[in-house]
């Protein structure tokens, strides 16, 4: 019988995964000694398999003691370990921009194929690569989505929601989300000029050209995959005001609005901020974990 080992970070998240898939869960405990170490505590006996669900939000010393929870495993006999991270760290970084600036991506990536067979995650911000096994060698690496379970979200909140992305890397969400249902999307074009500062556009874009939709008095859904500063989503709801909308929303797979991105997105008038359990976080508002359950039930089969 395969065993989840789960956090306390992400422990409710993990239990649902484990009710899914009919699979006992057990914790793994942390203790944190006063100088900053950390001291690892698996159960005491494990079966051969092992899937360890902890989402990689946080990043550093999580992946400390994932390398440290992996090894102990394989210690006590573990043949096989899947990591289910829902969010994938370290995956923005896949180039050198600038001398000396370490590929962090290509770093990671090669040490969770060191210590794990298969690597299972929702909707990682992959840039200049087409899979996510260009980034995770050598080991199953699998890509989901979230685009069914936010398209079933918001069929149940709205009738004919008009769906936006707020830049080009966003159409495959955008579209995803509203092919089940015929809805109309769009995507804007965005500029970056650094991790705080942009310009979003909506006008002869792809998608529906934003000149042939009329936004006035309709329930617009602005997607993404993931919600950091904020920023690109403030930018997009002060461009669609212009238009006088029914309504604005937003929905992300991934939520860390750091900083003041909720009062902002609050403050412009934005009327729901929606987001996936990926990441705990006070938006959560749909499930991901049914859409991991049908891909580890497929695994195994």
């Amino acid at each position: 019988m395969t065993l989840i080992l789960a956090f306390e970070d992400y422990y409710a998240q993990a239990e649902k995964l484990a009710n899914c898939l009919s699979l006992p869960i057990k914790q793994v405990n942390i203790h944190q000694f006063p100088d900053g170490e950390t001291k690892v505590t698996l159960p005491e006996t494990l079966p051969e398999k092992i899937i360890i669900c902890r989402s990689l939000n946080n990043p550093n010393e999580k992946l400390i003691e994932l390398v440290i929870t992996a090894t102990a495993a394989r210690n006590q006999g573990v043949t096989h370990i899947t990591l289910i991270a829902p969010y994938l760290c370290y995956m923005r970084q896949d180039i050198a921009f600038n001398k000396g600036e370490a590929v962090s991506q290509k770093i990671i990536g090669q040490m969770l194929s060191d210590y794990f067979d298969c690597v299972i995650t929702v909707d990682p911000h992959l840039h200049r690569i087409k899979s996510l096994a260009e980034a995770i060698p050598n080991t199953q690496a699998i890509t989901l989505h979230a685009s069914q379970a936010i398209s079933a979200f918001l069929q149940k909140k709205f009738n004919q929601p008009i769906i936006l992305g707020p830049d080009e890397e966003s159409e495959q969400w955008a579209k995803a989300i509203a092919a089940p249902h015929h809805w109309q999307y769009n995507i804007a074009t965005k500029q970056r000029f650094s991790d705080t500062e942009v310009d979003v556009s909506f006008t002869n874009n792809k998608g529906v050209a934003s000149k042939q939709l009329d936004l006035a008095a309709q329930d617009i859904v602005i997607v993404d995959d993931i919600a950091s500063t904020g920023k690109t989503l403030v930018q997009a709801v002060i461009e669609l005001k212009k238009q006088k909308p029914k309504s604005i929303s937003v929905i992300v797979t991934h939520a860390f609005f750091v900083d003041s991105a909720i009062v902002e997105l609050t403050n412009l008038g934005v009327n729901n901020i929606w987001s996936s359990d990926s990441i705990p976080h006070p938006t959560n508002a749909f499930s991901i974990i049914d859409t991991i359950a049908q891909q580890v039930k497929a695994n195994t089969d």
